[in-house]
């Protein structure tokens, strides 16, 4: 399943197309929706609803200087995942989709960081009645999908080294 070369080739479109898209749904949210009512989708379990986030995922925050913070945070992220996915040893396909939606989202949320001191937009609410998931968005469906699969793709790569590893020794 490596094929390096060809599976390099799909972490910068992807990465690009997944900023352009978070940047697009955030100003159509930001130009249609208001904090207040939420914009009922799917009855009460899927809504949109803006909300501007100066902290992290859940509602983190770390005081006065978290978008500085996180702002570091970000682009630090998006550097080194960046950096790293050039590397021949993720040249997995699995892999480079999974750091091209991390370095993604990572970036569409630093976009917001850099516009203003508001926070990042949020606007994707899902729950039933009180009972809500954090508001969030298409960057941070990408940080959390493309995390998870990184995770599946080191896990996959280690059955692999370790199911190597019985052979040779048989």
């Amino acid at each position: 399943m490596k094929n390096g070369a060809s599976a390099h080739r799909v972490f910068w479109p992807l990465a690009i197309a997944w900023v352009t898209l978070d940047y697009l749904t955030k100003r159509l949210a930001e130009r249609e929706l208001v904090p207040v009512p939420p914009v009922e989708v799917i009855g009460d379990w899927l809504r949109l609803r803006l909300v501007y986030n100066p902290g992290a995922a859940f509602g983190l925050h770390l005081g006065p200087y978290s978008r500085w913070i996180f702002l570091v945070i970000a682009t630090a992220a998006v550097i080194g995942i960046a950096w790293r996915a050039r590397q021949p040893d993720w040249g997995e396909w699995l892999r480079q989709i999974a750091a091209a939606l991390v370095v993604g989202g990572a970036a569409g949320n630093l976009i917001d960081r850099i516009r203003g001191s508001q926070g990042v937009v949020d606007f994707i609410d899902v729950g039933i009645g009180v009972t809500r998931y954090p508001t969030f968005n298409v960057a941070d469906i990408g940080v959390s999908c493309g995390a998870v699969a990184l995770a599946i793709s080191f896990w996959l790569e280690d059955t692999r080294r370790a199911r190597e590893s019985k052979t040779a020794k048989a």
